[in-house]
């Protein structure tokens, strides 16, 4: 599955239009064995793009109703930073029963995970993983891939704000003299072991060279960071 993931993500990253999302989140979706997934933004412009699986009456219904004005997962996400557990969320209103019972019946399943982001400018986004499951399975499923998903919705919400009008993409933080070396060793082949001997540094300080600068690369994992930081020119072999 990691693998799948990293080839899924690069194709988000090499993305030239919003459209060339939908088949990524499709992709995404079953890799990870879920009903649905969806991403959806708004802009400081008050422009909104989004790419899912719901089914189209069902997203056509819910801009009608406006159900953007009771959705608890709306709501939730716009009050916390957090990601959101739907079962945590406030149902107990007469017109949110009546929402989540017309969701159910569009096939939207009855638990979801949601990932609030907030970008530039009073941009605000969020990305949703949906499905049928029993709560015990659906907590081992978030406790599992909570962490992978967090990153997912960020690196969408990079590659969104890229199609934003006027809008240049951020520049890539860099990298420290210390994790282009450690980065550089791994991409030869070294071992941690190797790494951290020839760098005369333990290897829980190599560990944190490394996990700095996965998060500067916005990688799955080192390996995925590696690629990446060949294929941006940050490193050299």
């Amino acid at each position: 599955m990691r693998s799948g993931l990293e080839q899924i993500l690069e194709t988000v990253e090499h993305a030239t239009a919003p459209q060339d999302m939908q088949s990524a989140i499709e992709a995404l979706r079953d890799a990870f064995g879920v009903n649905h997934m969806v991403y959806h933004w708004v802009s400081a412009a008050g422009q909104q793009y989004g790419c899912g699986t719901y089914a189209p009456d069902w997203v056509a219904r819910y801009l009608e109703r406006d159900y953007l004005r009771i959705d608890p997962v709306v709501q939730g996400c716009m009050q916390n930073f957090q990601p959101q557990d739907w079962k945590r969320l406030d149902w107990s209103g007469k017109a949110q029963r009546a929402f989540q019972a017309d969701a159910i019946a569009h096939g939207v399943g009855r638990q979801g995970f949601s990932i609030p982001i907030r970008g530039p400018n009073g941009q605000f986004a969020l990305f949703t993983v949906n499905h049928d499951a029993d709560d015990a399975t659906w907590s081992a499923f978030a406790q599992r891939h909570g962490r992978d998903l967090i990153l997912i919705a960020h690196y969408f919400n990079s590659k969104a704000l890229e199609f934003e009008p006027g809008r240049s993409p951020p520049p890539a933080q860099a990298l420290s003299p210390r994790e282009i070396d450690a980065m550089t060793l791994l991409a030869m082949g070294y071992s941690r072991a190797q790494v951290a001997n020839s760098l005369s540094i333990s290897e829980h300080t190599l560990r944190d060279y490394i996990e700095s600068a996965r998060l500067k690369l916005g990688a799955l994992n080192t390996t995925h960071a590696v690629a990446r930081a060949i294929s941006r020119g940050l490193i050299v072999v």
